[in-house]
């Protein structure tokens, strides 16, 4: 395989990954308070749909932007509400979300534009648009350092690098403040935080409304960045593999990083290499498309190891009166 090959595989790697990590890092948030979230595929397909619409008819792509976050954290409020006020199951209030988000989108998008359930297609300001990095043009020519300056790290949209800086950042907030050593806690024993006076609401209704801000923003980057506009089921079950990809890094920022490139990769060869052949076995381009779901039940079976979630996810807090 050329060199340059592989830069444009690994290009549309971090391109493929990049919905997947902003999930991730969303589902990691929200698990790590303790409140488990299944309903990040109907966030960022409301986030999608509404960023979408609104660039469509605004035609600016930040306000399509600031939709997909506010469409995506109305749906985390609700979840909220549903798991954390009112105590409800919070696998039933991340299925219904989900579900309310695949219909939504297409009956809504179908009342508003009358294209089958798509919004028209969006250019110009509508979209995010790459960033060249100085002198990419100058340098791409140069062996080895030019073709991995000027196509691999630039020519990306700003929410792909906004996605990579998330995981440092994610990193920092949870295992070097205040705010993350409590949020952390709050997922082992909330009992021993509330008992410290610090609001375990508070800190669950925090760590649910930073997964809305960055739903929104995987939603957003695929209907103004990856692709040109919505889509019915755009989303194709994204957030459950970001879901897969945080069981497989066992709930850890570097290595959700690491899970969803590798997601990412095998759809980038999927998409690159309709059929392969291995010494006379052709493996079908199906087999290829396959590859991301046959991983993720795989992950999901728990064959990749022991991965022990926070001990208190998935149980609504009850004060001690």
């Amino acid at each position: 395989m050329e060199f340059l090959t592989i830069i444009q595989v690994l290009d549309s790697t971090i391109r493929l990954a990049t919905p997947l990590l902003l999930a991730c890092l969303a589902g990691l948030y929200s698990e790590r308070s303790g409140i488990f979230d299944i309903g990040l595929e109907g966030k960022m397909l409301m986030a999608a749909f509404f960023s979408a619409a609104a660039a469509a008819m605004t035609g600016s792509v930040w306000l399509g932007l600031l939709a997909g976050i506010v469409a995506s954290m109305v749906l985390s409020g609700l979840h909220g509400l549903a798991s954390i006020t009112f105590r409800g199951n919070q696998l039933i209030s991340g299925v219904a979300i989900n579900f309310l988000a695949s219909g939504m989108t297409v009956l809504i998008a179908q009342d508003w534009f009358q294209q089958g359930g798509r919004t028209p297609s969006l250019m110009g300001g509508a979209r995010f648009t790459p960033i060249t990095f100085p002198f990419a043009d100058a340098v791409r020519d140069v062996p080895i350092f030019g073709p991995i300056y000027s196509e691999l790290l630039s020519g990306h949209s700003i929410l792909v690098y906004v996605a990579f800086l998330a995981v440092p950042a994610t990193w920092f907030v949870l295992f070097r403040t205040r705010f993350g050593l409590r949020l952390r806690a709050v997922g082992e024993n909330p009992a021993a935080v509330d008992t410290a006076g610090v609001s375990v609401v508070g800190l669950r209704f925090a760590a649910v409304a930073i997964c809305g801000v960055l739903c929104g923003i995987a939603g957003a980057y695929l209907a103004t960045a990856l692709q040109a506009g919505f889509v019915k089921e755009m989303t194709a079950g994204r957030g459950f593999i970001a879901l897969a990809a945080l069981i497989f890094a066992k709930w850890r920022p570097w290595q959700a990083m690491g899970a969803c490139l590798l997601f990412g990769l095998l759809q980038a060869v999927a998409l690159r290499f309709q059929n392969i052949d291995l010494g006379g076995i052709v493996i079908p381009v199906q087999a290829m498309d396959a590859l991301p779901y046959i991983l993720t039940v795989v992950i999901l079976a728990g064959f990749v190891g022991k991965a022990i979630p926070p001990r208190a996810g998935g149980s609504p807090y009850v004060k001690e009166r």
